[in-house]
């Protein structure tokens, strides 16, 4: 083989490391910033979540509770009717 052809050939194959070498540091950042993407995401939707259940919670509360002031206006009603000063 000739000289140019021998030289073209280790001149291919290292730019043919470089590149895969230059793919897999690539690859391996881009699987990072998914993974930390993706773990901020999964604790953004965990604290949704939580507000979410309060909320709930305390809209299944506030009937109860404005039942409850109802009936402590009847009674404070009611008591002032017995006590008013003749």
């Amino acid at each position: 083989m000739s000289e140019a052809i021998v030289v073209a050939l280790i001149t291919g194959g290292l730019s043919l490391v470089g590149v895969i070498v230059t793919s897999l540091i690539t690859a391996r950042k881009s699987e990072n910033a998914i993974k930390v993407a993706q773990a901020v995401t999964d604790t953004k939707i965990q604290e949704l979540t939580r507000e979410v259940r309060e909320h709930n919670n305390f809209a299944k509360r506030m009937p109860v509770v404005e039942e409850q002031i109802k009936v402590a206006n009847h009674r404070i009603a009611d008591l002032e009717k017995f006590h008013q000063p003749s």
